[in-house]
């Protein structure tokens, strides 16, 4: 479907929050998918050509328009995406993906992310927030500094206002910061949650290398394979 560039922002350093104008139409979809977006007049082109799926960072509540939030990288789409004027035309898919927000809030559950895997989280919990839904959900978040982490002044507000989130954030090359700084690693991960690393069920967001050693913690401390699931965000 067409669609219209409705609002561009930064939300952190060499980060760029994109929406869509559906406009007039509305989807229907689960917080956690993605969708595809092509740039029908961009600017720059590769051999990769200018389609690329993206998840979703907006709620579904949010009517009628589609968001993506994405990292600045020397690409064409994304050197186009950032040229891109607001009431510039695309075409956009409708969400897909199984990557979901979990129906069952009697689990509790842990969201690690990692850099700009935040963005499919930043939607879950945006859906929580607004049908006051009772999930139980630590969120990790992983990143260099606080510049480059999207979304930190909103995350402490979903944080007040979820009485079932807490939020752990470690930046593991930010000098001036005073919170947790090291990786999400074997040591990390029982400090936080307990002893008990089997008793929550994971969802694992951001760039592949990451995810996977956060994957390989966790199955060597004896979780089952089964009570993690990856996402792997592996740039475009």
């Amino acid at each position: 479907m067409k669609a219209q560039i409705k609002e561009k922002r930064d939300v952190a350093k060499g980060t760029l929050m994109v929406v869509f104008d559906l406009l007039g139409r509305e989807v229907d979809f689960i917080p956690g998918q993605y969708f595809w977006v092509t740039l029908l007049d961009p600017p720059y082109e590769d051999e990769k050509g200018p389609k690329r799926h993206i998840s979703v960072v907006t709620s579904p509540n949010e009517r009628g328009v589609l968001g993506l939030c994405t990292r600045i990288r020397d690409t064409a789409f994304k050197r186009s995406l950032a040229e891109l004027e607001v009431g510039s035309e695309v075409e956009v898919e409708e969400p897909k993906g199984s990557f979901l927000l979990p129906e069952d809030a009697s689990q509790d559950y842990v969201f690690v992310a990692g850099g700009i895997g935040i963005t499919v989280f930043r939607c879950m919990l945006r859906y929580i927030a607004e049908e006051n839904l009772p999930h139980r959900v630590t969120l990790i978040y992983s990143n260099r500094d606080r510049e480059s982490t999207a979304f930190l002044d909103e995350l402490g507000e979903l944080e007040s206002s979820i009485p079932g989130l807490r939020v752990v954030l470690t930046m593991t090359e930010d000098p001036g910061w005073d919170g947790e700084t090291r990786r999400v690693d074997a040591a990390f991960l029982p400090d936080h949650l307990g002893g008990d690393l089997a008793a929550f069920r994971y969802y694992i967001a951001g760039p592949p290398g990451m995810v996977d050693g956060v994957a390989e913690t966790l199955e060597a401390s004896g979780v089952p394979e089964d009570r993690v699931v990856p996402g792997r965000f592996s740039g475009y």
